[in-house]
């Protein structure tokens, strides 16, 4: 099917002003030359420190290299073990190899999905340096357990908060408490670039020093032209998409809470059928990145809203330690139970801010056709 009644995205409507205000900026930049590192990145990473509330904030150019980057800047490498999760994104786990050092999965919870602190626990080891958590689907881990934890063994906090912009935890804003926050700005996600773009938070007592470190190590090691302090990274938020990060960021909460709003129909719609959501999320704690529903009859419902016109998908239909680029890990099938079986039940339905009344009304209207056959 070559058009869905009911995508999964809706690019056109994230860019409010697009004629009368970005793509002059847009304009401007390109004649000017003003391509790398900037004045609208300096504009950009200002903005977002304030809106989250964090120290301060460093443009990068992918989610992916914001892990990367935090991970070397807080001197983690060979030799170290970082505790994540099993139930994520590739990019999670993937991090932690690239610097060296040996991720250790936890499961996760049945209920929230998120990481299980328990397990976490269970599995420190004297060669653990940090613990990575994932906000998975933009729903906000209890970081107020996190760091009880890492402060019981001495850990680093690392956050992968590219799914929850704009999420809560104990009443602050997730990427602002720990170590450090690190975010994707990626085509698909709630605060959209047009293209790759991410960056790093810095709330903790750390935050300028290795705010220094980490705008030296994107750029070369340099802190000026030719001069090389550290063998770095050629990783630098594009001033183009500091344009369209900026221009969309004042936006961020209204979509969010239409985001919420869809969700919120989506579970009343919804009741009562043998089906179930991710649960455990109190007021601001999540922010729906993606709306994940769980039924033992997934695939079948998944090809019935396909054909509908419904363009749902299923997201991490592997979980890490069962991904072959993760095989020396040494993990089987049922060591993760848990996140295996969401791997197995879950889908995502579409959500998106500009969703129409008929359009969520065709998503439910389609998960009900299905459990009335």
């Amino acid at each position: 099917m070559a058009e869905y009644r009911v995508g999964r995205y809706d690019y056109p409507g994230q860019l409010p002003g697009l004629d009368d205000e970005l793509l002059p900026s847009i304009r401007e930049t390109l004649l000017r030359g003003d391509y790398v590192l900037g004045a609208a990145v300096d504009r950009f990473e200002h903005a977002f420190a304030s809106y989250l509330g964090a120290r301060d904030a460093v443009g990068v150019n992918s989610g992916t290299d914001a892990l990367i980057l935090a991970l070397h800047a807080l001197g983690i490498g060979p030799g170290d073990e970082v505790i994540t999760v099993a139930n994520t994104f590739h990019a999670s786990a993937q991090a932690v190899v690239r610097v060296g050092a040996t991720p250790v999965l936890a499961d996760c919870g049945p209920g929230d999905y998120l990481i299980d602190l328990e397990q976490a626990e269970a599995a420190i080891t004297d060669r653990t340096r940090a613990v990575l958590v994932v906000h998975l689907f933009g729903q906000s881990v209890d970081m107020a357990a996190v760091h009880a934890l890492a402060k019981r063994h001495d850990l680093l906090v690392l956050e992968d908060c590219a799914q929850a912009i704009g999420a809560y935890s104990g009443g602050v804003r997730v990427g602002t408490t720990s170590d450090a926050g690190c975010w994707s700005f990626a085509p698909s996600k709630n605060l959209a670039a047009a293209g790759d773009a991410g960056a790093i938070s810095l709330g903790g007592a750390d935050a300028d020093r290795l705010a220094a470190v980490l705008r030296r190590l994107r750029h070369f090691g340099q802190d000026k032209q030719n001069e090389h302090r550290v063998v770095g990274f050629n990783s630098r938020l594009d001033t183009l998409q500091a344009l369209v990060l900026g221009h969309k960021l004042p936006q961020l909460d209204e979509w969010t809470a239409r985001r919420v709003a869809v969700a919120a129909e989506y579970r009343e719609r919804l009741a009562g059928l043998p089906v179930s959501f991710q649960d455990g999320a109190g007021t601001g704690e999540h922010v729906y990145h993606l709306f994940q529903l769980r039924t033992e009859r997934r695939d079948e419902l998944l090809a019935h809203l396909r054909e509908a016109g419904v363009d749902a998908v299923v997201r991490y239909p592997h979980p890490i330690h069962l991904q072959e680029a993760f095989a020396f890990l040494g993990h089987r099938r049922g060591d993760f139970p848990v996140a295996e079986d969401l791997a197995g039940t879950t889908l995502c339905l579409p959500l998106f801010p500009s969703m129409t009344a008929d359009q969520v009304s065709l998503v439910c209207d389609g998960v009900r056709e299905f459990f009335a056959r």
